[in-house]
């Protein structure tokens, strides 16, 4: 594979994925409406009740808002890397996917550059958001702003590699919808996303311990710690390794000799 077919594949790649997002722009309003919903209306019924309390590691008194806002920056990628998953699909089902897999190119390169198109988008929608959130008096300190940036890819890399390994398993467009909610929602409120984890110990050990094995609340919790100015040594590691997981199988699922394709599209099958 020589450097300038690689870095034309990533251009063509991200230019694709870019075009695609700006002709759906219902896709960015509702990416940024689901979140808001949250901040406006959840935060503000919430707010009476929990009102201000210290939030572990922090040792500091901030509003609801303030805690629950990098769970929703997690919505957002998580969102994005299931919306990835569903294009794959689609682009299966089209054969556009075909044609892309039959190039040259090696295969994990192919789906790679696909990773790295869905992230950048979902970057710029979670920026958008901590934007807006600023006016709701979500205010982290100026620094958390670039230390968000890598914890950003990283998050945004698991869950859209997550995406890809579960559109390999997809056999029909139609099964999508059933199939992210039996993902979304789960990974989404088994999580640190709402409620410190601290208080989810405290009102049920048993939901306590599955979301310690969530991969999302680690995903939360790096964008929580690099918002605030922290660095959460064990999220990092857990975010990388399920990222390499969820890629690896997500490469053997493409694989027409050994992965879920040969059984869709009536591949060959490795004896």
């Amino acid at each position: 594979m020589k450097l300038n077919h690689a870095i034309l594949c990533l251009r063509g790649v991200v230019f694709r994925e870019a075009l695609r997002f700006i002709n759906q722009r219902g896709r960015f309003l509702s990416a940024l409406v689901r979140p808001l919903v949250w901040l406006f209306i959840f935060a503000a019924g919430f707010r009476s009740v929990l009102g201000v309390s210290i939030i572990p590691p922090y040792e500091t008194y901030i509003r609801y808002e303030e805690y629950i806002s990098p769970g929703l920056v997690g919505m957002i990628l998580l969102f994005n890397g299931m919306q990835s998953s569903l294009s794959m699909v689609y682009d299966r089902e089209m054969g556009s996917m075909r044609t892309l897999l039959v190039s040259p190119l090696p295969r994990w390169y192919l789906l790679l550059c696909k990773l790295l198109a869905g992230v950048s988008i979902a970057v710029l929608q979670a920026y958008v958001f901590m934007a807006i959130a600023w006016f709701w008096e979500v205010r982290p300190p100026t620094v958390g702003y670039f230390l968000l940036l890598p914890a950003l890819i990283l998050s945004g890399l698991m869950l859209g590699a997550l995406g890809l390994m579960l559109s390999s398993m997809i056999r029909q467009l139609e099964n999508f919808a059933g199939v992210m909610n039996f993902v979304i929602f789960p990974m989404f409120f088994a999580s640190s996303a709402l409620y410190p984890l601290w208080r989810i110990n405290d009102a049920s050990p048993l939901l306590f311990w599955v979301c310690t094995f969530n991969p999302f609340t680690y995903a939360v919790e790096l964008i929580r710690f690099a918002l605030y100015g922290q660095f959460n040594f064990v999220a990092m590691l857990v975010v990388i390794g399920c990222t390499g997981l969820f890629l690896a199988a997500a490469v053997v699922g493409y694989d027409p000799l050994r992965g879920f394709m040969s059984r869709k599209d009536g591949g060959p099958a490795k004896s």
